[in-house]
């Protein structure tokens, strides 16, 4: 394992750090291969830093960048630098978006893209990554001139742990078709909406119903195969009926991203194939 204590180098919806407390003591006591097939800001992998990971996400850009500052990060650094040095205002950031798009649309996947996807993830509204029906990023500003886009230490000790990383960009489903009895897999898997009638609306890379009961079939084979499985959700009515039999319990979260202060506070459920329920801490008066 790494000796630096690494964090996610993005802000990313449904991002783990603050549950990486209750995720610590949910892991499997040993293990053989590490993966996780919906990667997201990698909090977990990053904090645990396992030899062998296999990481995975259907976003392109974010493994892109991923893939990036594994092998050119000098270069990142050398842009994001470039970048940090001007005043971050409307003008500037909407012209940085722009920059961006013109990239995406044209499947121009460099060092300089990666560097920008970073960039507007620091200087846009809350961390969020949203494309419009065009594909175009059109998250807006965050009204904030002046943000560090790295921490140099942690975003050199990442590059340094990607080498030795495996890193996919396909369907969770074939991200996992090597797993093995004895590994273990981290579901931080989309969230099922609240509403039970929102799905049309609900968008993080278009994970539909269906799709949730694909990833609980593919829970459930897995568990055959002797594969260790821990999965983060929502705590609704459809992630209790399709993960029946297995151990759920349920956490309390805070929802940074949400605009709502009054929706930041939730319900959320750890569901694992293995282990026993973890028994709260007792508070003890003082006397």
């Amino acid at each position: 394992m790494n000796t630096t204590t690494m964090v996610p180098f993005v802000k990313w919806a449904g991002g783990k750090r603050q549950m990486l407390e209750q995720l610590y003591i949910r892991m499997p006591d040993t293990y053989n291969a590490y993966y996780e097939p919906f990667v997201g800001g990698g909090a977990l992998v990053l904090s645990l830093a396992p030899e062998g990971a296999h990481i995975n996400d259907i976003n392109q850009e974010l493994v892109h960048t991923y893939t990036e500052i594994r092998d050119h990060l000098d270069a990142i650094l050398e842009k994001l630098m470039e970048l940090d040095k001007v005043t971050c205002t409307r003008e500037f950031y909407y012209d940085m978006r722009s920059s961006y798009n013109e990239k995406r649309l044209s499947h121009s996947y460099d060092t300089e893209m990666a560097a920008l996807f970073i960039y507007l993830n620091k200087h846009c509204f809350n961390g969020l990554y949203r494309v419009n029906t065009k594909g175009e990023f059109n998250v807006p500003w965050n009204q904030k001139q002046s943000v560090r886009s790295m921490d140099m230490e942690n975003i050199k000790a990442i590059s340094a742990y990607l080498k030795s990383v495996t890193i996919t960009c396909q369907d969770f489903e074939q991200a996992l078709t090597e797993a093995k009895a004895g590994d273990f897999v981290y579901f931080d898997s989309p969230y099922a909406p609240l509403n039970p009638t929102s799905f049309d609306s609900y968008t993080k890379e278009g994970f539909t119903e269906e799709e949730h009961r694909r990833l609980a079939a593919l829970f459930r084979r897995l568990t055959e195969k002797g594969v260790s499985c821990m999965l983060t959700n929502h705590n609704t009515e459809l992630i209790q009926e399709l993960y029946e039999g297995f151990l759920i319990e349920e956490i309390d979260v805070r929802r940074a991203i949400n605009s709502d202060p009054k929706k930041r506070r939730g319900k959320e459920v750890i569901i694992r194939n293995y282990g026993e329920a973890i028994k709260p801490k007792r508070r003890t008066r003082k006397k």
